[in-house]
């Protein structure tokens, strides 16, 4: 699949930087800049992405369209580009379902439906990022970033799998940041937070930088990181498995970071 036409739906960080690797390897990336910020402008701009201008001129256009935004948006955005008659991949942080309702949004108005996860930073350097694929087609649209620093990876089964993937994997990188992130709180309520961080560096060495780089990280990006509990939650009792811990991990973030600066 060679300078196959994408569309891009909507280049935040993670969104540009996947444009860029598209952009990279030959392929023309289009967005639609109509409702979108000046920021998200400038990043599609340094990613070499060209403006459709909008969804609809977009998907008249596009052979692939990529939608890569926060979790809540996924169903909109599906919902934006029925009559789309190419592959469309959500790359969302959704649960399985959320996924598979997309899929049943697109493929009713024409569209081949991929189900995709990402895992890693906003891909810079290979090896990094992985894309994992889900789905018919899921071979063809990990051929686009063959070369690139996405590390396109198909699972096996049918579309749900790569988002049950992603899931999984979230639930405990962000799930344990929350879980810190409360029990520092809880130290500090009860003014005993200096002999908590004590008693780390004598057994647990390595949780005050933990919990400090995930103050960091939520203090920057926790707000998008609400909805992927509750969706993650939402995997979690479709397979009958208790959804309190990450219904809970959505509040912390919800709340906002502590205060912890080690």
């Amino acid at each position: 699949m060679s300078d196959v036409v994408v569309g891009l739906l909507h280049p935040g960080e993670m969104g540009a930087a996947v444009g860029r690797c598209l952009t990279g390897r030959g392929h023309p990336v289009a967005w639609a800049a109509a409702g979108r910020s000046p920021g998200t402008a400038a990043r599609a701009a340094e990613a070499g992405l060209s403006d459709a201008g909008t969804v609809a001129s977009l998907t008249k256009n596009a052979e692939v369209i990529l939608s890569v935004c926060p979790p809540h948006a996924a169903l909109e955005v599906a919902r934006s580009v029925v009559g789309f008659g190419g592959i469309f991949v959500d790359a969302n942080a959704v649960s399985p379902e959320t996924a598979r309702e997309v899929g049943r949004i697109v493929t009713g108005g024409g569209a081949s439906f991929v189900d995709g996860g990402i895992i890693g930073p906003p891909p810079l350097a290979s090896g990094d990022t992985r894309l994992y694929l889900s789905g018919e087609h899921a071979r063809e649209v990990g051929e686009l970033f063959s070369g690139t620093a996405v590390d396109a990876r198909v699972v096996a089964g049918s579309p749900g799998a790569a988002s049950a993937v992603k899931m999984a994997y979230a639930g405990w990188t962000k799930g344990t940041a929350a879980l810190i992130l409360a029990v520092r709180e809880l130290a500090r309520a009860e003014r005993v937070e200096d002999v908590l961080l004590s008693e780390w560096a004598l057994s647990q060495p390595d949780l005050e930088a933990r919990s400090v780089g995930a103050a960091r990280s939520s203090a920057a990006k926790g707000w998008r990181w609400v909805g992927e509990m509750e969706e993650i939650a939402a995997s979690m009792a479709a397979d009958g498995l208790p959804d309190g811990f990450h219904q809970a991990a959505a509040e912390i973030f919800r709340r906002g970071p502590g205060s912890a600066t080690g």
